[in-house]
């Protein structure tokens, strides 16, 4: 007689079995999700990318800028006195000495003014030749006055003490002897007064004459300066060097003051170097450099610098210290290394793209497997044009990517693909 045979696991069914596989996968999800690998990722070739490795050496700290040779010193050449231009005498680019005439200007104005300063230099010097004439005569009235009142002065006197013995033996009258009396004083009176104004005129007549005779001298200087001014419508080199510009041309009109030209001093050389603001607080005078020309090194150090950013970038002059290059010219440019400190033991990044792309930042340190690369911070500090100073964040021996960032969007982990 057949029976029912019981199922030994009534639980175990098809529908149990699906919701215990699908409760896994949501585990090993979960799973993932709180435990598994998050960082963003990105599959890279090798050979598209430049790897290098961290060490430790000697840092120089110095850097790579270019120099313009330039002469020591240049002269300006600014017109004293405007004009035309009536003949180029030496043409730029050839050597002058030191009052060569290198232009000719002509000026009708300052002819005019000339001829009426001597004019009236004239007109004052007859008139002070008069002048002197005219006080001369008036002394010599003054005189003529003075002597004949002395001789009226003395005939009053006589007169007076003769009337005086009259009087007392009553052979006059009172009036007579008063009148002859009162007629002496003012004789008297007269002639002192002549006196003091003769003294009065000799002095004024001092005053004036010293008065007038400066002024013409005055007047005399004026114009030796004014006739000096012809001199100028040549302009002349001011030093011995080279005639670098010349910028008139024949019947050009040149005004006082303007640019007309320099003169090179080629007793020596320096160069104008131009350095990025990134280093104008390390830049000082006194900084030794150098550069190699023909296989020889040569000596510099930096002579001035100009305060002024122009462009991101500022400028030093620097001197050299050795014997200069043989063949040096004006215009000519050297790749020169500036040290900017002293040299030490420090860990060493190869210089490469990847600074441009993350400021120096951070860098993408390869796996000792090789099979990818994570993202990991660092601190950078000095630069030369070979290597970055790693001040933290990584050891001698590591490798990096140096290459540009700019395509990796910035993930955090790098698959390396060969």
């Amino acid at each position: 007689m057949d029976r029912v045979i019981e199922k030994k696991y009534k639980w175990l069914n098809k529908k149990t079995i699906w919701i215990g596989v699908i409760a896994l996968v949501i585990l090993i999800a979960l799973f993932n999700i709180v435990f598994g690998d998050k960082s963003s990722k990105l599959n890279i070739e090798t050979d598209k990318i430049t790897i290098e490795t961290i060490t430790e050496d000697e840092f120089k700290d110095y850097i790579a800028v270019i120099g313009t040779v330039e002469p020591i010193e240049t002269i300006y050449l600014d017109a004293i006195e405007g004009g035309r231009v009536e003949e180029i005498v030496i043409q730029e680019g050839n050597m002058v000495e030191k009052g060569d005439v290198l232009l000719k200007l002509s000026n009708t104005n300052l002819i005019l003014e000339i001829s009426n300063n001597e004019a009236a230099v004239s007109r004052a010097v007859n008139e002070f030749q008069n002048t002197k004439i005219n006080l001369q005569l008036q002394t010599i009235n003054r005189k003529q006055n003075l002597i004949e009142t002395e001789r009226q002065l003395k005939q009053q006197k006589r007169q007076y003490e003769y009337n005086l013995e009259l009087f007392k033996e009553h052979h006059i009258s009172k009036e007579d002897f008063d009148r002859s009396s009162e007629l002496y004083d003012a004789t008297k009176q007269q002639h002192a007064l002549l006196i003091d104004v003769l003294k009065t005129d000799s002095v004024f007549r001092e005053v004036q004459v010293k008065s007038m005779e400066a002024q013409i001298r005055r007047m005399e200087d004026n114009l030796r300066v004014i006739q000096g001014r012809m001199e100028n419508l040549k302009v002349k080199a001011p030093v011995d060097g080279e005639l670098a510009s010349l910028n008139p041309k024949v019947g050009e009109v040149i005004n006082y003051g303007q640019r007309i030209g320099t003169v090179n001093i080629l007793d020596d050389y320096k160069l104008r170097v131009e350095i990025d603001e990134h280093y104008i607080a390390r830049v000082r005078n006194d900084l030794p450099s150098s550069f190699d020309f023909a296989g020889q090194d040569f000596a510099l150090v930096i002579d001035k610098v100009y305060p002024e950013v122009i462009g991101g970038r500022f400028a030093v002059d620097m001197i050299f210290t050795s014997e200069k290059p043989t063949q040096i010219r004006i215009g000519q440019t050297f790749r020169i290394k500036l040290e900017l400190g002293e040299s030490k033991q420090a860990i060493l990044i190869p210089r490469g793209g990847f600074y441009q792309s993350t400021g120096g930042q951070w860098v993408y340190v390869i796996d000792p497997s090789g099979e990818f690369a994570i993202k990991r911070n660092i601190t950078i500090g000095r630069q030369n044009p070979k290597h970055y100073e790693v001040m933290d964040g990584l050891k001698p021996g590591e490798k990096v990517i140096v290459s540009s960032y700019d395509n990796f969007n910035n993930v955090d982990k790098l698959i390396l693909k060969k």
